[in-house]
């Protein structure tokens, strides 16, 4: 049995090898234009997000909740000819320089599985990022709440024609088919 806090994949290229989300913790290596090397370490685990890289002779680690990413977001990463177009699913941050990016592939037949794999492993929205950078939802939802149509609101829907089980027990009472009306009488309280 393995520990908890065992790295599960080590060493990864997220262009070159698909990362497995039911395999958490990983870590992996992405590009990063402004570290050395272009590359930056990854450690991602379902609470927190550990993102190394040098800059010169400094060490950066920063450390980030989940919960501070907007979500995971389906994105075209144009290429020099439309051929070369990719599709990305990133987890993305309103600071753009803590995306990460989660898988990558030239094609789109696979693409939206893994992105919403992603979304439920992590529990976070599922966004579309547009040309222009803007990211929009691709579900409805208000807050961490998602919106949908409602539940019904019994269990057991068939029974819900009949009384209640404590209304069984009394006897229904039977009106009568012409009235009574009593003429000329007078009234118990005085008026």
């Amino acid at each position: 049995m393995r520990h908890q806090t065992e790295i599960n994949q080590t060493a990864a290229n997220v262009r070159d090898e698909r990362l497995d989300p039911r395999a958490l913790p990983l870590r992996f290596t992405c590009a990063d234009a402004a570290a050395d090397h272009g590359r930056r370490s990854v450690t991602l685990d379902s609470e927190r997000v550990l993102l190394m890289r040098r800059l010169g002779a400094v060490a950066m680690n920063v450390a980030l909740p989940v919960t501070s990413y907007r979500g995971i977001a389906l994105r075209i990463v144009p290429g020099e000819r439309e051929e070369d177009d990719r599709v990305a699913v990133s987890l993305v941050h309103r600071d753009r320089d803590f995306d990460i990016p989660l898988y990558e592939a030239s094609d789109d037949e696979d693409v939206i599985a893994e992105w919403r794999l992603w979304g439920t492993t992590l529990g976070l929205p599922l966004l579309i990022e547009g040309m222009d950078g803007h990211l929009v939802a691709a579900d409805k939802r208000i807050g961490a709440l998602t919106v949908d149509r409602p539940r019904p609101r019994r269990r057991h829907a068939l029974l819900s024609g009949r009384r209640p089980r404590f209304l069984t027990r009394r006897r229904m009472t039977h009106l009568p088919m012409v009235p009574f009306v009593h003429l000329d009488e007078r009234e118990i309280f005085p008026g």
